[in-house]
């Protein structure tokens, strides 16, 4: 009983260090930013612009595991486990879902309550909703033991909005 609660307290503390890292992304500056992150933020159901399904199966894959975005979207991701085994879905950089991986290993019970998370028994369907504020890429995978490292990975690219407004400005200064 006294090991059982000290890996508790472990996972705990580990969870704890590094779900905020996760969860805020990573920017070049170095400094983690409170609300709006490198990755975007926990969106508001009422702001939800477009839904997608995302289904996760036992042959480690994602369908589709490539999604475009729009920056400025609010995207509600309903995410399907067509499979047996219990599998997760997390939104963060390579680096970030990386180290949680091999954080997973060392602590396989950890469980995740984080808005960019999402961890689903077989069978079971969840959603997640995230603005997109940023434009680049956005990574997902599924970092339950294993399955990051068998490839059960995919990216969001987030399209920038300024490129398509500048168009329109170009177009409109030139029409005669």
């Amino acid at each position: 009983m006294k090991l059982r609660n000290t890996l508790l307290a472990l996972t705990s503390a580990a969870l704890a260090a590094v779900s905020p890292a996760i969860a805020a992304g990573s920017s070049s500056d170095g400094h983690h930013h409170h609300g709006a992150t490198a990755m975007g933020e926990a969106g508001q159901t009422s702001q939800v612009t477009r839904t997608v399904q995302v289904e996760m199966r036992d042959n480690m894959q994602f369908v589709p595991s490539k999604l475009q975005v729009k920056q400025g979207e609010t995207l509600r991701i309903v995410v399907k486990n067509a499979g047996q085994l219990t599998h997760e879905i997390v939104l963060g950089s390579e680096k970030d879902l990386k180290a949680h991986a091999e954080l997973m290993k060392k602590f396989p019970e950890m469980e995740h309550a984080e808005p960019n998370m999402l961890t689903l028994a077989a069978g079971k369907t969840g959603a997640l909703v995230w603005k997109f504020s940023k434009a680049g890429v956005v990574n997902f995978a599924c970092l339950q033991p294993g399955h990051f490292d068998a490839g059960m990975k995919g990216q969001l690219q987030v399209s920038p909005v300024k490129a398509a407004a500048k168009v329109a400005n170009k177009e409109d200064i030139h029409a005669h």
